[in-house]
């Protein structure tokens, strides 16, 4: 029995009817794989992300500028004066796909959870002292030193606070869920791998009071695993999709002439990035770090990737000019492009020619790309380069494993909030513990003055580049595709598709 079997639970209607049936539509979406699970409290892949916001919810959401709302919750939280006590007030009458209702001691006992199992969670749990519900609809988090980002922690959709009912959790943090129960608009009907997830409308869905309606307009939605990026420009253009993510940038164009399908341009959607493995291997040592960043061609790179500079600009901020977080603290690190730079680094630090290993794969095609790049420069600069070009479930499952892997490439959103830059905390998986960097980032989520915080930021990038704890290669613009009448979705890195319609053409 597959993990996927495992997890599909069987459900009960609930009383609760809210919303009356439109005539029946499925919505079929295209994402660029598997989720290799549907408990996102363990993952921090977007794929996971995107389909499991269908039917897994957390307390709080954030709103289409990114502002924090409640969404399980009732409303914000009464903050004490020190900002170490959190009282959350939750909705009443919120029922689980199981047709059982959520109190505290189901949002206490997921909460706790989190703590222990989540990359996110782990990353503030020793900064809280105890969970409790003190009321049947109230739970406290009581905190032994203040953490400003908190809230944005749980509204963030990767590696997810979201609420189980606490029956069914497992009894050790290392456990697995057998069933995913969950109180979103749509819940779990069937799952084939490699083929289809199908999701149906909850009928017992509640909506939330601070975040937007979930309509549950469509019947069904199902998200379509499909690794070969021209393969889903194809469906999209062909009608077989209504909405397709993560798409090459050369197929603008196409798309665009359609009468069929429209480009989603996400502007400016995030950053490509190349993750260091400081646990083990090469990038241990700060001269081979610096050798890998003096040596990388970011122009040639992001042209590789994405072809037209309408799609992409060469920049080391960490976030780009318009926001909040915008500064230019360390950049002077960034885009080197010095082969000869990067070998004497080389020789300083006694490189003796064993492999560095890139863990990348052609799902995320732009990913490879770069790669390919990337070999060309480091081979130039005197490095051995080993290429791990595999599914990326695989890479997924590899990137946990540090004995595996140098870099690996992923890449991210600009997120509203830098504390959700998983890289950034030492308990992140490629293990950056520099000391320095660490009472930075300590001085930056104790922090609640907003100017006080931008300034701070500011030392926590200028560190970034200098340790080359990761590597931002640039910013990029993302495209996604929608058929021609396809209302009710919101671009975002996540797309949505509870308020989702294609609208049919006037007879």
């Amino acid at each position: 029995m597959t993990r996927f079997t495992r997890l599909l639970a069987s459900v009960a209607a609930s009383a609760f009817v809210i919303a009356t049936p439109l005539a029946a539509e499925t919505i079929d979406v295209a994402i660029i794989g598997e989720a290799d699970t549907f408990d996102p409290m363990i993952s921090t892949k977007d794929v996971v992300s995107i389909v499991t916001q269908h039917f897994v919810e957390t307390l709080y959401t954030f709103d289409d500028s990114w502002s924090v709302v409640p969404l399980l919750a009732a409303d914000m939280p009464a903050i004490s004066e020190d900002g170490l006590t959190y009282v959350i007030a939750l909705r009443e009458g919120v029922s689980f796909h199981d047709g059982s209702g959520m109190d505290s001691a189901d949002v206490a006992a997921s909460l706790t959870r989190w703590l222990e199992v989540a990359s996110r969670g782990k990353s503030v749990a020793e900064k809280v002292s105890s969970i409790e519900a003190t009321g049947p609809y109230e739970i406290t988090l009581t905190l032994n030193e203040a953490y400003a980002p908190l809230i944005s922690l749980l509204a963030f959709s990767n590696s997810a606070a979201v609420v189980y009912p606490e029956e069914i959790l497992p009894e050790t943090s290392n456990g697995e869920l057998e069933q995913v129960i969950g109180t979103g608009p749509y819940m779990l009907k069937a799952h084939e791998v490699d083929q289809y997830t199908q999701l149906v409308r909850f009928d017992g869905y509640t909506q939330p009071t601070g975040a937007s309606a979930r309509q549950q307009r469509p019947d069904e939605i199902r998200f379509i695993p499909v690794p070969d990026t021209n393969t889903r420009v194809e469906g999209l253009l062909s009608g077989q999709f209504a909405y397709a993510d993560s798409l090459s940038t050369e197929a603008f164009d196409r798309i665009e002439a359609s009468d069929i399908a429209q480009p989603v341009l996400l502007e400016p959607f995030g950053w490509p990035m190349f993750a260091i493995n400081h646990k083990k291997g090469l990038m241990t040592d700060l001269k081979i770090r610096q050798a890998v960043q003096a040596a990388l061609p970011f122009d040639d790179m992001l042209f590789a990737a994405f072809g037209n500079d309408k799609f992409f600009q060469t920049d080391g901020a960490l976030y780009p000019e318009g926001w909040a977080w915008h500064t230019e603290a360390g950049t002077g690190a960034y885009n080197q492009n010095d082969q000869q730079k990067a070998a004497a680094l080389l020789k300083e630090a006694g490189y003796d020619g064993t492999a560095l290993r890139i863990l990348t794969s052609r799902q995320y095609e732009f990913h490879y790309q770069m790669a390919e790049v990337a070999r060309m420069a480091l081979e130039m600069a005197g490095f051995t380069v080993e290429m791990d070009v595999v599914d990326w479930a695989t890479l997924a499952q590899n990137r946990d494993n540090p004995d595996l892997w140098d870099i690996y490439i992923t890449h991210s959103p600009f997120l509203p909030e830098p504390a959700l830059i998983s890289s950034l905390f030492a308990s992140a998986r490629e293990g950056w513990d520099n000391p320095e960097k660490n009472a930075i980032l300590e001085r930056f989520t104790s922090e609640s003055d907003p100017d006080a915080r931008r300034a701070i930021f500011a030392q926590l990038q200028q560190i970034t580049l200098e340790d080359v704890g990761l590597i931002k290669v640039g910013n990029f613009n993302a495209l996604q595709g929608k058929a021609t009448g396809l209302e009710g979705v919101h671009p975002s890195p996540w797309p949505a598709f509870w308020n989702a319609h294609l609208a049919r053409p006037a007879q």
